[in-house]
C-alpha cells in the first residue's frame, strides 16, 4: 500500500525491501529526522533519484501489543533511521556505509563528496565524526533528556549533565574551522570545494541555528522536533559557541547545492 502526503509517495517498508531496482530510502511523513534528512541532501548533491519508504515509529502498537518496529529488525537487523536500500544490496544504516554508497552510485558529473586527497578526507572524515557518531553533536543532544530516544542512546545523569560542554564544543570547533577556512579564501569545512561535512554540517546546525520557512518546511508533525531545536540553541555552551558565519555557511550550503525549502511530505501549517 502506498501513502500520498503533501504530494509526496511513501511506499510501504515491506515494498521497499522486496525491491530489486532504485534507490530506497526509509523517512517519516512531515519530519525533519536530522540523519534521513542529511542523508536525503547526501543524495540530493549526488543526483540520485530516491524513493521514500515509510520508517516505523519508535514503540508498541496499541492496537496489536506488537513493537511498531519488528518488521524492520527482521528485515535489517537494527532499528535505526535512515534505512537506505539500493537495488538488491544489502540495505545500509551507518552513515559512512550510506555516504560511500552514495558517492559510489551517484550520477557521474556529480560533485565528489569524499576527497581524493587522503589528508583532506581525515579531515572530512573526523569533522563528520564530532558531528554524527557516537558522543558526537546528535548523540549528546538525544541524551539532554530522559525518554526512549534518549534511552537508546545511553541516557543517564552524568552523561545528560556533561552533553551540553561536549556539545558547545564541537560548534566551536567546527567554527574554528569555519573561520580558518574563510581567512584562507575558502567557503568550505575542508580544503577548496563541498564535501560530505559541508552537506552533513549545514544540515545538523538546524540543531542550533534555527532554521527559517524557506529552509526547513513547516508541517503538523514537526511543531514539535522545530520547538525542541530552538531549545537546543538556547543551551548556554551551544549558544555561545555559535557565530553568524555557521549560519552563512548553512545557508550557502543549503541553497546551493540542496533541495530548499525542504521537502518533507506531512500535512503543511
Amino acid at each position: 500500500m502506498e501513502s500520498s502526503s503533501n504530494n509526496v509517495e511513501f511506499i510501504t517498508l515491506e515494498a521497499a525491501a522486496a525491491m530489486t531496482t532504485g534507490t530506497r530510502i526509509t523517512f517519516i511523513p512531515g519530519m525533519q529526522a536530522i540523519y534521513a534528512e542529511a542523508l536525503k541532501n547526501i543524495c540530493y548533491v549526488k543526483n540520485i533519484p530516491i524513493i521514500r519508504a515509510l520508517h516505523p515509529m519508535m514503540g508498541i502498537d496499541k492496537q496489536t501489543g506488537e513493537d511498531r518496529q519488528a518488521t524492520l529488525y527482521e528485515l535489517t537487523r537494527q532499528t535505526g533511521l535512515p534505512t537506505m536500500f539500493h537495488n538488491e544490496e544489502r540495505p545500509r544504516n551507518v552513515w559512512t556505509e550510506q555516504l560511500a554508497l552514495a558517492e559510489a552510485i551517484g550520477a557521474p558529473d556529480s560533485v565528489k563528496l569524499i576527497p581524493d586527497d587522503f589528508a583532506q578526507r581525515a579531515d572530512m572524515f573526523g569533522l563528520s565524526a564530532i558531528t554524527l557518531a557516537e558522543d558526537g553533536l546528535v548523540w549528546n543532544m538525544r541524551i539532554l533528556n530522559d525518554g526512549p530516544l534518549g534511552r537508546k542512546y545511553g541516557y543517564s545523569e552524568d552523561a545528560s549533565r556533561d552533553a551540553p560542554r561536549k556539545m558547545g564544543e564541537i560548534v566551536k570547533l567546527i567554527d574554528d574551522r569555519l573561520a580558518a577556512q574563510e581567512a584562507r579564501g575558502s567557503k568550505y569545512l575542508v580544503g577548496d570545494a563541498i564535501s560530505a561535512v559541508d552537506v552533513y554540517w549545514a544540515t545538523i546546525s538546524m540543531l542550533v541555528i534555527p532554521a527559517p520557512p524557506e529552509i526547513m518546511t513547516r508541517t503538523k508533525q514537526n511543531q514539535g522536533m522545530l520547538a525542541m531545536f530552538e531549545m537546543i540553541s538556547t543551551v548556554p555552551e551551544v549558544a555561545q559557541a555559535v557565530s553568524p558565519r555557521m549560519e552563512k555557511h548553512r545557508d550557502y550550503i543549503l541553497h546551493n547545492y540542496c533541495e530548499t525549502p525542504a521537502v518533507l511530505g506531512g500535512d503543511p501549517l
